[in-house]
């Protein structure tokens, strides 16, 4: 089994609490389950014999500089040790032994970790060594380095969240220190494990299997035969108890086998995804500006009476923003990069090359970066919002349009005039069919242009200044204007959206029963997802080739109520040329035989 480090955290919150601890650490009483045999080591703390509790006042009273609370922590007691497997391998759980040499390289690691962390906060630490297993005791006052007060929050966390990850961290960086020793960390918040094992070794070394194996009666007798003796012992009854024993151990070792296994996933898991943590606070680190005092600091001000001071300037920072109060300044300004340009009177690259040489490479990028956020922000709230432009409609040139539209690809001249009226399609001064793109509000924010000049005109394309995220070109057919859209049907350009509706028109011989909106998407990106996720009903049409497939797979993943409807033709507005075709042949084959009716 893998040994593990244990690292556990009390509060003594009154001196009393201080000295009945002592008591203990220090065997002032008496202690049931202690070897009166074995001797405790004193490893921190052996030049001053004064009680534990003068040492933490002493402590307290020549590094605070303000009178405790009155529920303040005024000390920590910190438990550390490993579990069993480490100080003795081969049997864990022969308590009160261990691997001597095992046990120094472990007490050695422990209070270099404790001196590292702690300095002289850790007033004493005893090391236990008359208990089942050795392990320490160390009391350290919580100081908080930068208030100069007592917080035992600060050092090792409060209550909640904020604590359970401080603790985390502390048997992390615990753990560490140890795993030269082959020592690992437990799994976090895991509280089953030592249940498992101390299940495991009550199963194992449980009193009957003990007593069967010391029974005489499991004995051969004199003169017995290896057959008789044979029979004998398979009908013995504490045979049968021996054999369920140690079925009942194998079973229990399988059970902590399978255990680790999985500890050690959960445990792979976790770093996987602390390491992802630190990345992501390193990047976000990243994205923050420099310290601003940082900056004043190395400017070469002092600080004075709330305000930083030298070169003629009195400047007052508030986190990221500054301000000069000097009477010829009078003005103020935010990030590193422009106090640096306001104190040393210098341009942009003068400012960056100036901090390059004091906060590096790292530090010079953060501090550019945040320029231009800054710069990016201040835009955004003074610069106004350009708005979308649709092309100038051409009333001369909606005849020629409107004979491409029914002429050329087969759509109704009463469903072309409909949109017309609408608004949605016009034409422009080249001659260009607009078909007009809005929001899911009617607003008017992009254009796409067909060209229909001349023959074989294979120009289409989104107006300059198209919002193609927040518009798409779309219509309502069927139901009332304020029912709730039932059906989405979504088509790879508006020609084919129209096209989709006027053959279902042709086909059912009216409009959808229910309101249905026809919309062109040409990418997934320009999907309006969240609306579309109310739609009960969406079918997908974007045509019959390899592109569309795919795209059209994407969309069901997107939108689980999809389905997906392939056109017959290579698009849908081939397949309305051909279907018009049909009714074309179709009506003069009838014609034909009117004809040679009446011929009759």
């Amino acid at each position: 089994m893998v040994a593990l480090a244990i690292l556990r955290v009390e509060k003594l919150k009154s001196f009393g609490n201080i000295g009945g601890s002592e008591k203990h650490t220090a065997r002032l009483q008496d202690t049931p389950n202690a070897d009166t045999t074995k001797k405790n080591i004193r490893l921190i703390g052996m030049e001053d014999d004064s009680p534990l509790e003068v040492l933490v006042k002493n402590k307290i009273a020549n590094t605070t500089l303000h009178k405790p609370r009155k529920d303040a922590v005024l000390c920590s007691d910190i438990f550390l040790s490993a579990s069993p497997e480490y100080f003795r391998p081969d049997d864990p759980s022969n308590a009160g032994e261990w691997d001597n040499p095992r046990m120094l390289d472990f007490v050695k690691a422990s209070r270099s970790w404790l001196v590292n962390n702690y300095g002289d906060k850790c007033v004493r630490a005893e090391l236990h060594l008359d208990e089942a297993t050795p392990h320490i005791h160390a009391y350290v006052v919580p100081i908080n380095e930068k208030t100069k007060q007592l917080s035992h929050k600060e050092m090792f966390g409060g209550n909640g969240r904020a604590a359970s990850i401080k603790l985390s961290k502390l048997q992390d960086s615990y753990a560490a220190a140890l795993a030269p020793l082959g020592i690992e960390r437990g799994v976090k918040g895991s509280k089953a494990t030592h249940t498992k094992v101390k299940e495991y070794y009550q199963a194992v070394n449980s009193e009957p299997l003990t007593a069967v194996w010391s029974n005489k009666k499991l004995e051969p007798e004199p003169f017995e035969s290896a057959t008789n003796y044979v029979a004998r012992i398979q009908n013995d009854h504490q045979f049968h108890v021996l054999n369920h024993q140690l079925a009942d151990r194998a079973f229990m070792q399988e059970r902590l086998e399978r255990a680790e296994q999985r500890a050690r996933a959960s445990e792979k898991e976790r770093q996987r995804l602390e390491e992802i943590v630190r990345s992501l606070e390193l990047k976000t680190q990243q994205l923050r500006d420099l310290a601003v005092k940082d900056v004043a600091w190395e400017l070469g001000l002092h600080h004075e009476e709330g305000k930083w001071r030298g070169h003629g300037h009195i400047i007052n920072i508030d986190g990221p923003k500054f301000y000069d109060f000097a009477p010829d300044q009078q003005k103020g300004s935010g990030g590193a990069i422009d106090l640096v340009m306001h104190v040393n009177n210098c341009n942009f690259r003068q400012a960056v090359v100036w901090l390059h040489e004091r906060f590096g490479e790292a530090g010079v990028e953060r501090a550019a970066i945040a320029h231009v956020k800054n710069r990016a922000a201040d835009i955004i709230q003074t610069e106004p919002r350009p708005q979308f432009t649709p092309p100038v409609e051409d009333r001369n040139n909606w005849s020629a349009v409107e004979h491409y539209l029914t002429q050329f690809r087969g759509i109704r001249s009463d469903c072309v005039q409909m949109l017309h009226n609408q608004g949605l399609v016009y034409a422009d001064q080249q001659q260009n069919a607009v078909f007009v793109m809005r929001n899911l509000d009617g607003q008017r924010n992009g254009a796409f242009l067909r060209g229909t000049r001349g023959e074989n005109n294979t120009f289409k394309g989104y107006e300059k200044g198209t919002k193609r995220h927040d518009s798409w070109f779309y219509f309502h057919l069927g139901g009332k204007a304020n029912d709730f859209t039932s059906t989405a049907i979504l088509c790879k350009s508006p020609i084919d959206a129209i096209s989709r509706a006027m053959l279902e028109y042709l086909i059912r011989g009216d409009v959808p029963p229910e309101r249905t909106v026809y919309m062109a998407i040409d990418d997934i990106k320009s999907l309006p997802l969240e609306r579309l996720r109310k739609v009960p009903n969406i079918l997908v049409a974007f045509g019959n080739d390899k592109s569309s497939d795919a795209a059209a797979q994407r969309v069901l993943e997107l939108l689980p109520q999809s389905q997906i409807k392939k056109s017959k033709a290579s698009d849908w507005n081939q397949q309305l040329l051909d279907y018009g075709r049909q009714l074309r042949q179709q009506h003069q084959q009838q014609q034909r035989q009117q004809d040679d009716e009446l011929s009759l």
